[in-house]
């Protein structure tokens, strides 16, 4: 099952939650908390044995949320998120096979750069938008200010390091489109079940953009 979005992954919501799935029964709740608090995406990542029937469980359940599959890390980890439903990919890195398997795949993909080299062979594959990780460690706004001027069509969404506290920097970037972090979806908000948690800071996270 797949499906095409009519435009780009970093225009959806100001940020992505990245999310870990302890089990698949927490999926739906989970996005149906951040739809109702205005994040209209979620990312789940590959991280779990729960990952793959937590993005089947939202398409099916929750329908009015964007739901792609994180931490792709090979090229048959593509084919089992397009096949649970994921509408768009994210890897933590770049390696030319894997970069291959996404571009043939039917949904958008974020790939991971932290190099302007990486940056450059994903602009080479005719993607502009990807990912930024280790964000912070890598440099954070700075280094993605830096490259604004050589890489002037590229758009990124900075992960890893960031917070509440930093995101509104990130997305005030010219070449930021969005922010993915963890701190909408605190485990142990996931684990208790405390949706209403989870709204309210989906709901805050909102109006970040």
């Amino acid at each position: 099952m797949s499906a095409q979005l009519a435009g780009s992954v970093l225009d959806i919501s100001p940020v992505i939650p990245v999310v870990v799935l302890g089990d698949a029964g927490e999926a739906a709740p989970l996005a149906g908390a951040l739809a109702r608090g205005g994040i209209g995406i979620v990312e789940v990542t590959l991280r779990s044995p729960a990952a793959l029937e937590g993005v089947r469980r939202i398409r099916a359940e929750v329908p009015e949320i964007t739901v792609g599959a994180g931490t792709v890390t090979g090229a048959a980890q593509v084919g089992e998120a397009v096949d649970a439903g994921a509408q768009f990919l994210v890897s933590p890195g770049s390696t030319p096979a894997l970069l291959d398997a996404m571009a043939a795949c039917p949904v958008p993909y974020l790939a991971g750069t932290s190099t302007v080299s990486e940056m450059l062979e994903v602009l080479d594959r005719g993607a502009t938008e990807m990912k930024f990780f280790p964000a912070e460690a890598s440099g954070g706004l700075d280094y993605l200010m830096s490259v604004a001027g050589p890489l002037p069509h590229a758009r990124f969404c900075p992960t890893g390091g960031i917070s509440a506290q930093n995101a509104p920097r990130y997305l005030a970037a010219a070449n930021v489109g969005c922010v993915g972090g963890s701190w909408l979806t605190p485990a142990d908000a996931v684990t208790a079940g405390d949706w209403q948690r989870i709204e309210r800071l989906a709901a805050e996270a909102a109006q970040l953009g």
